[in-house]
């Protein structure tokens, strides 16, 4: 088991459409992380910025820009890019340098300004890029792969457009309840039945929207923290970064083939299966001691997948999970309290570093009217393009 480092702050910027530079939002978020632990910017030894890729050059060296941001002090900086699962390799380095004795204290930071409408590759001809070939010849935008998986589960478990629209449901409560989140409106089955076809079967209110925000952590040393009077903080215990096996037999965003299996067996596991057991393996804790997972909802099909891949239940049993209340707020494994990606839509730099945060106000006991009672163990997951896998769990 890997040693633990402390999170003594936690910090976002609330997600919206506000129109303004991701660096102002990844700023407002820094302080209030810096804020939450009690510490100055001067306190910090090194900063990671997990990267966008729309905001000109500045964009790809997100370390540096939140540094100059927040004031050039002579700081170690590193940048960070992969994706959706930029954010939890953020996070991976800061604990790596803190525990290789590189820094006492770090600033996590990832901040965005999405584009209206879905996103799209940046410009350019780029034939060898997976991502931008499958815009170019197939015209596939990501609800079309969302809309792939729900008939998939659809084929094989028998899950409806009832079941999925009731995680919207669930999630949108939850997200009702959430001051930084964009969308605080309950919302019912009918209104998602209701909203217009975006890639059949889901509709409007079953895929998540792109927005602006930003989310920062300050992460340190058992030592520091305890010098610093954080006696019992919350500690991130296991960081997953996986890639997948060959073969890999499953389609997935953003490919547009599968691997052969002729010559080899394909692996014992999907690969967002193989995303948890390894922060399972390095926590030494297994589904059966989670208090609340946030996961990647980017659609809600999506959602009752992740049930299965971290071990919540069965293969082919999340609707069940669903349908029995147990994954709502006061059910056994609440997932999303935070309102997931159905509330705050993708700001794709500070997802992960957000569903963290959401563990580390959980696990501290100041969720407010969202909190889950005992919360002591959480595990975010999410999966970036290209085979970033994501994964944090958090302890108290």
């Amino acid at each position: 088991m890997t040693e633990e480092v402390a999170v003594l702050g936690a910090g976002m910027h609330p997600w919206g459409k506000w129109g303004r530079s991701f660096v102002e939002y990844g700023v407002a978020a820094a302080q209030a992380a810096l804020a939450d632990a009690g510490l100055d910017w001067r306190d910090i030894g090194s900063i990671i910025g997990a990267d966008t890729v729309r905001g000109g050059y500045p964009g790809y060296v997100a370390g540096a820009t939140f540094a100059k941001a927040l004031g050039w002090q002579g700081a170690r900086v590193t940048s960070v890019y992969a994706a959706c699962a930029s954010g939890a390799q953020a996070v991976d380095t800061a604990r790596a340098q803190i525990l290789s004795g590189l820094a006492d204290a770090a600033l996590v930071v990832g901040a965005d300004a999405a584009p209206k409408g879905f996103f799209r590759p940046a410009g350019g001809d780029r034939p060898d890029d997976p991502d931008w070939l499958r815009f170019r010849i197939l015209g596939a935008t990501n609800p079309v792969y969302f809309g792939l998986y729900a008939r998939r589960r659809m084929a094989l478990h028998g899950d409806t457009t009832d079941d999925f629209a009731q995680v919207k449901v669930k999630n949108a409560a939850m997200g009702a309840l959430n001051p930084k989140a964009r969308y605080r409106s309950p919302v019912t089955a009918e209104e998602v039945s209701a909203s217009a076809v975006v890639a059949d079967p889901l509709r409007l209110l079953d895929i998540c929207a792109t927005s602006d925000g930003g989310a920062a952590l300050v992460l340190s040393s058992m030592e520091f923290a305890r010098r610093h009077g954080h006696a019992e903080p919350v500690r991130i215990r296991a960081v997953s970064t996986v890639t997948p096996r060959y073969p890999n037999t499953v389609l997935d965003l953003p490919d547009i083939a599968t691997d052969s299996a002729v010559a080899v067996d394909p692996p014992g596991e999907t690969f967002r299966r193989s995303i948890a057991r390894a922060a399972y393996e390095e926590a030494g804790v297994g589904p059966e001691d989670l208090s609340l997972a946030e996961v990647y909802d980017l659609s809600t099909a999506l959602e009752l997948q992740w049930y299965e891949d971290l071990g919540l239940c069965g293969e082919g049993e999340g609707v069940k999970l669903l349908r029995d209340g147990a994954t709502a707020l006061g059910g056994r494994i609440p997932v999303n309290v935070s309102g997931g990606l159905a509330s705050f839509g993708e700001a794709v730099p500070a997802q992960a570093i957000a569903q963290v945060c959401e563990l580390a106000w959980q696990l501290r006991g100041d969720a407010g009217d969202r909190q889950v009672a005992g919360a002591r163990v959480g595990i975010s997951a999410n999966q970036g393009l290209f085979g970033h896998g994501s994964a944090v769990i958090a302890v108290r």
